[in-house]
């Protein structure tokens, strides 16, 4: 049932405003719906089972008490929160028609949104500089990475990406938006919702633009520089089988960074051509960089390293 109100404005005393939004996934293609949540569901579960035991195995672990686990935990943190913001209401959507949800929701949906793909960007250049000091400075490392450092870094990346990217669901929220609320999409990106608006959106938009671009392109190019110094530290290295093995390990780092990032510039691309580009295509993009990432990045930065690898085989005797 769409609800709306009727509020006085003083440009118009007879606007209509709506009191929610109706999400409709992939417009030309709702057959599919059922078909796809089940390998939704599947990534779903991976990411959360993988990120959940990531994070007791450390919590567990006395040996895994270091600066970069800690690091790898707030990575896990983070995907966590990104997967429990959007997966469940996506599947809630292809399962149940249940397609409402309200301005206070949505709007919540889009800062954690913002907040935390920004704040995982910005955990990617803290891990990146962490390898960086660690094979090209190994001697240095402790007394640089610390715990102390960590909580810094923590503080640094939630206050950054917290503070910058508020303004954008606060201006989506002051928006009027008369009799539409219909959004094409299976979250509430601020594009497809402020789009809706009968306001003008061109500074809500640009503030988007800049912060993201801002903030991403910062983050990406930091992390760029940190694996050129690595590449070139390692190619130093003399021991037999030490360079290929590190360059194995930041390589599949540097390459689900780009994946990240990549994914993230087909979606701006494919907003600013979407006359061009069927609407669902941006809409399976936008759900697979909240699930894709979140269900490689424990596998790839946590799973593969001995210590993690010991401390996941003793779990079940700790759990028992």
């Amino acid at each position: 049932m769409i609800r709306i109100q009727h509020m006085a404005s003083p440009s118009n005393p007879s606007t209509v405003l709506v009191s929610e939004f109706i999400l409709i996934c992939f417009p030309n293609f709702q057959s599919w719906k059922h078909w796809l949540s089940l390998p939704l569901s599947f990534l779903f579960l991976l990411a959360m089972g993988a990120n959940a035991t990531l994070l007791i195995t450390i919590w567990l672990e006395i040996s895994l008490h270091e600066p970069m686990y800690y690091l790898l935990s707030l990575l896990s943190l983070l995907d966590i929160v990104l997967c429990l913001t959007v997966i469940p209401k996506v599947l809630a959507i292809f399962w149940f028609d249940l397609s409402s949800i309200s301005f206070p929701a949505c709007f919540l949906q889009m800062f954690i949104m913002n907040s935390f793909l920004t704040m995982e960007s910005c955990t990617f250049m803290v891990m990146a500089y962490d390898r960086y000091i660690a094979i090209s400075c190994p001697l240095r490392y402790p007394s640089i990475i610390t715990d102390q450092f960590v909580a810094r870094a923590a503080m640094f990346v939630v206050a950054r990406n917290g503070l910058l990217t508020m303004p954008i669901p606060i201006l989506s929220s002051q928006l009027r938006y008369c009799a539409r609320n219909i959004i094409k999409n299976c979250i509430c990106t601020n594009m497809s919702v402020s789009k809706l608006s009968c306001d003008d959106t061109a500074f809500n938009q640009l503030y988007q633009f800049v912060i993201s671009w801002t903030l991403l392109g910062s983050d990406l190019i930091l992390i760029v520089l940190s694996y050129s110094f690595i590449l070139k530290a390692v190619l130093r290295i003399k021991a037999e089988g030490a360079a290929a093995k590190a360059l194995g390990t930041c390589g599949s780092h540097f390459i689900l960074i780009l994946f990240f990032s990549t994914v993230l510039l087909v979606l701006v691309i494919t907003n600013l051509t979407r006359k061009r580009i069927p609407p669902d295509v941006p809409i399976l993009l936008n759900i697979l960089h909240h699930l894709t990432p979140p269900a490689l990045n424990p596998i790839v930065y946590g799973m593969r390293t001995k210590e993690i690898k010991q401390g996941i085989q003793k779990l079940p005797r700790r759990l028992l």
